[in-house]
């Protein structure tokens, strides 16, 4: 069988250079757990984004120096909240739309995950200073913080004893950590699996994972962090990319089926 393929568009529409410094770390995390990576320029008419989706068995959604436009969750934008991009939000919307109906297993990371969390009718804090954590450390510190993990949780199962120790019931995993939001309230049928234990922002959330599900399981889940940039030293980055690209074989496996 051929390489699954994974969506991942472009971070912005605005910053060439930022394109070109990031894209190529998210491709490679998901080519070397075995996919093809699949760039979506996110200028692209709705059909040809809804046409890229349907070629693909899973998408990835990144990181992004943009903030989702305020008003998409019911707020007014806060003087710290940076200017949105709209390609990259309808970008998102149109992947999302793709992924819920063909069940496409979605990974979202810092920019991913709180685009993915107001598509689902969720909010944001538009700006976290000042917090106890520097949540803005930046891609040169390697470890800005722990998350402490549910360990019955699809995430909580990807990681292991020696990278993530459990501490009081939860799993400590040591991130990285580049944003200055956060979300304030979950989207439908999305739950919180991860938070930062220093002032409680959270981390991660994820979607149910069903076996029984009769479309088969679904794999709908993103973090705060950015684990494209630590796949060399993080057992629990490269099962993050593992898992997605699991999940995709067995979509595509499913789909060559019928």
């Amino acid at each position: 069988m051929p390489r699954p393929r994974i969506a991942i568009p472009v971070p912005t529409s605005v910053d060439e250079a930022y394109n070109q410094r990031s894209w190529p770390n998210y491709a490679a995390a998901v080519e070397a757990a075995g996919a093809e990576a699949v760039k979506v320029d996110v200028k692209s008419a709705t059909r040809a984004l809804r046409d890229a989706a349907r070629t693909c068995s899973g998408i990835l959604l990144p990181g992004s120096p943009a903030d989702v436009l305020p008003s998409r969750y019911g707020a007014d934008a806060d003087p710290a909240t940076n200017k949105a991009d709209e390609y990259r939000e309808a970008t998102d919307w149109t992947l999302l739309e793709e992924a819920e109906r063909n069940h496409l297993p979605v990974l979202g990371i810092c920019y991913g995950l709180q685009s993915l969390n107001v598509y689902r009718g969720g909010s944001l804090v538009q700006d976290l200073m000042p917090v106890p954590v520097n949540h803005s450390a930046g891609s040169k510190v390697a470890i800005a913080h722990t998350a402490e993990i549910a360990k019955e949780s699809l995430l909580g199962s990807l990681l292991t004893s020696g990278e993530a120790p459990m501490k009081d019931g939860l799993l400590r995993l040591p991130v990285n950590s580049s944003h200055h939001q956060a979300i304030a309230q979950p989207g439908t049928g999305m739950r919180i699996v991860a938070r930062c234990p220093e002032d409680g922002v959270i981390e991660a959330i994820e979607a149910d994972y069903d076996p029984n599900d009769p479309k088969g399981p679904w794999f709908f889940m993103a973090v705060q962090w950015h684990p494209e940039r630590s796949t060399e030293i993080s057992a629990a980055s490269r099962a993050l990319f593992s898992r997605l690209v699991a999940e995709a074989e067995r979509h595509a496996a499913v789909a060559a089926s019928r």
